[in-house]
């Protein structure tokens, strides 16, 4: 049977809502691109993995898969092999990399982990053909994600930007794309699509690890909030879209903010003054963006914002040997 009637046999709702999502935007993945695809063998990115496979004909896509043995669980290696196995059944280019649990000890440096192993290998791919553009990394992160992420943002009290909806794309690095494909489908759906396909799945014990936070919100957290308000990850995700929104919309303002303080002598203070705090903060901090790479945290921004607004005349130390120096017209950065 051709690759082509393959595909056409297989071809789902949920084929058809994620090739509405590349027909829709059609900026997030190019025809003929190259496709390095993160798969863990869970039920998120093994639907994806399937997902693009039978769609990948009508675009060109050229897909490979990287996996990530963590050794978190004594079936690590048997699952990394049976991994392999599907792959090249389905003729799929499989890539993989080892951790050294003692170093991955913890969620974050795990997940710094995968995403250096995954520019090294999408680098790879780059060097191995010179006729490649771009790689477009791929993870299977779903809105139940999105969802997840906020409520343990909101928990660490983060800004605007950690409450704001994943991206669907951005950039890693020179030519190196993260792609986000699946956060039009929710966990729920990615469960439905591997039931639907006979997709295996190989689930990793630690999700179970209560200990894990991301685990618990899942487990428990989330459920409870479903229970008490149906529909509620919905909910917080359309929240999330509108926050992204927001964010963008604030950083568009304060550079026009910030223009319209500046001229050739530095920032008028008058007008920065007329301001509210948390303005002035946001511009201050945009001048300081600019010039030093080590950033001040809020309660410093707001010590200096007031100082600036109390005092005609002053100055301030700043990081990389910078100094922060005003007048009852101007503020300026002075090297020491």
């Amino acid at each position: 049977m051709s690759n082509k009637n393959l595909t056409k046999k297989n071809w789902t709702s949920w084929h058809h809502l994620l090739h509405k999502e590349f027909l829709i935007n059609k900026q997030l993945i190019p025809n003929g691109a190259n496709l390095l695809l993160a798969v863990s063998g869970g039920q998120d990115s093994m639907a994806l993995l399937n997902l693009i496979y039978d769609m990948k004909t009508q675009h060109n896509w050229y897909v490979h898969v990287w996996h990530g043995d963590h050794q978190w669980h004594e079936k690590s290696e048997k699952y990394a092999l049976e991994l392999k196995r599907y792959c090249n059944q389905k003729n799929i280019s499989f890539l993989f990399d080892r951790a050294d649990k003692k170093t991955i000890s913890s969620e974050g440096k795990a997940r710094d982990w995968r995403y250096q192993k995954l520019r090294e290998r999408a680098n790879q791919l780059l060097s191995e053909n010179p006729n490649n553009i771009a790689v477009y990394l791929m993870t299977g992160h779903t809105s139940t994600d999105n969802a997840e992420t906020f409520l343990l943002n909101l928990a660490r009290g983060s800004n605007y930007a950690g409450l704001s909806f994943i991206n669907k794309k951005r950039l890693l690095e020179q030519n190196i794309f993260l792609i986000r494909p699946l956060l039009i489908f929710s966990r729920e759906d990615t469960k439905a699509i591997c039931d639907l396909m006979n997709i295996p799945i190989w689930e990793d014990p630690s999700n179970y690890d209560l200990k894990i936070k991301r685990n618990l919100v899942r487990k428990k957290i989330i459920p409870t909030f479903e229970t008490l308000y149906p529909n509620y990850s919905k909910r917080v995700n359309s929240f999330a879209e509108k926050m992204s929104k927001f964010n963008e919309e604030q950083k568009d303002l304060a550079q026009l903010a910030y223009q319209s303080c500046k001229d050739t002598n530095g920032l008028n203070r008058q007008i920065l003054n007329s301001l509210c705090i948390e303005a002035r903060c946001t511009i201050l901090n945009i001048l300081l963006k600019k010039n030093c790479s080590k950033q001040l945290n809020s309660n410093n921004l707001y010590h200096l914002a007031s100082s600036i607004f109390e005092k005609d005349r002053g100055q301030i130390n700043l990081p990389e040997r910078l100094k922060i120096i005003w007048n009852e017209d101007y503020i300026n950065l002075k090297k020491s």
